[in-house]
């Protein structure tokens, strides 16, 4: 049989780049849609669902293809998505191309959305990711990888939100476009040529029965084992109750991470009538701070153990939220901003360290459910905070920050539950020992 592709390392490393790359596909959409509104005319309800849309589709299809990753082990589900972004992209800059400014009308509003949700199949890349590293690493060492690939991949955001602005001011949206395009394109050619699924996956498709391809592949260092197709993965992920747990406690950490990074630039604006440039700047250090940080909350987690680490963590978080709804002045702010960062990091990469030691028989479906049903987070809390600023004016601003504080202080309490039953779960296996 010829020699298998790849290490963990590579794995690693395809990945994450694969990842980091996807979101050059929506870097561009909201900056696009914001000046498509200004020649179609469009409504705020409809100008606003076409910002969300690659968000939107980015979440709910990180369900099923995470779940695919247990059947076909991550490249092929992979590779789907980001041509499909990469499509999507194309289509958006040869509208930018050929009919901006003059040739845009409302009949092309339609078009603009498939547009969007095409591109926002680079963010659903994730949950694909977090199942391809999974099975490439032994479970020891599963949180260092997976806050690795999460917390490099998750730099692009903070990254391109620094970037843009002069893009656009140097090369116009043309230039940009153009630009964003052939890296996206670049990293899709990078990952067809060094993604590879882990060594299960390879034997099987190379035609080795399936506990064949377990034994050979266990004895080159791989633990985790898929069983069953992507909607036995889901169905398997779904009927654990720990999933709906770490779903709960990612909704109020990635899903806050994703709210947070769309809500700052409105909070400093409004509260401090920081200009757009520094807004932005100020929300790019709390995006690299919560994505830095999860890359050591990986290894922190494989340390401490998961339910730890996401105890202290959303601990950081809460305490951060307290300080933001008190905070008197800009300096506390923006540490209270930073403090909050800390613990959404690191308590992100716990949940993924979480995640297939709870469900390790269906690892896909499980990051299909929490990456795609926890980043709806990000949709559901910057309309509850704006309630606060509506319902209280400028003050609202700092006071909307307690819907962070009730999230954080839920989420403990989920966290602290799994210790307790992980703590009862080690305390049965030992007496079983003993009487055994």
């Amino acid at each position: 049989m010829a020699k298998l592709k790849g290490t963990p390392r590579s794995g690693l490393f395809a990945a994450t780049l694969g990842f980091f790359t996807g979101f050059a596909a929506v870097a561009l959409f909201g900056p696009t849609a914001a000046r498509f509104n200004e020649v179609m005319g469009l409504t705020p309800v409809t100008i606003g669902f076409l910002v969300a849309i690659p968000s939107l589709s980015g979440s709910l299809l990180r369900i099923p293809f995470g779940a695919w990753v247990d059947t076909s082990g991550g490249r092929k589900p992979f590779l789907v998505l980001l041509w499909l972004s990469l499509l999507g992209m194309l289509g958006l800059t040869l509208v930018v191309y050929r009919l901006y400014p003059q040739g845009m009308s409302a009949s092309l509003y339609p078009w603009l959305l498939l547009l969007g949700v095409l591109c926002g199949c680079g963010i659903a890349t994730f949950s694909v990711g977090v199942g391809q590293v999974s099975y490439w690493f032994p479970q020891h060492k599963q949180g260092a990888a997976l806050g690795s690939y999460a917390g490099l991949g998750n730099l692009a955001p903070g990254i391109f939100s620094l970037l843009l602005p002069l893009a656009l001011s140097a090369w116009g949206l043309k230039g940009a476009y153009l630009t964003w395009l052939l890296f996206l394109l670049a990293g899709v050619i990078i990952y067809t040529l060094t993604g590879a699924n882990a060594y299960y996956f390879q034997l099987v498709g190379r035609g080795a029965n399936a506990e064949a391809a377990r034994n050979e592949a266990r004895l080159m260092g791989q633990e985790l084992f898929p069983k069953g197709n992507a909607r036995q993965s889901l169905a398997a992920a779904a009927h654990n109750w720990k999933t709906w747990m770490l779903v709960a406690v990612y909704f109020t950490t990635f899903g806050g991470f994703i709210a947070m990074t769309a809500w700052l630039p409105t909070y400093w604006n409004g509260l401090y009538a920081a200009a757009p440039l520094a807004a932005g700047g100020l929300t790019a250090a709390f995006s690299l701070t919560a994505s830095l940080l999860r890359v050591a909350g990986g290894s922190i987690s494989d340390r401490m153990g998961g339910e730890k680490t996401a105890m202290f963590s959303l601990l950081t978080l809460l305490g951060g939220a307290v300080l933001m709804c008190l905070s008197p002045s800009f300096g506390l702010s923006l540490a209270a901003e930073l403090v909050m960062g800390v613990g959404m990091g690191v308590a992100n990469a716990a949940v993924f360290k979480l995640m297939p030691q709870y469900v390790p028989q269906a690892v896909g479906g499980a990051a299909g459910w929490i990456g795609g049903l926890g980043a709806f987070g990000g949709f559901a809390i910057p309309p509850v905070m704006g309630l606060f600023v509506r319902a209280y004016g400028e003050p609202g601003y700092a006071s909307g920050f307690l819907t962070f504080v009730l999230l954080a202080a839920l989420s403990l309490l989920l966290a602290y539950a799994l210790q307790r039953a992980h703590a009862a779960q080690r305390r049965a296996g030992s007496l079983s020992g003993a009487l055994s």
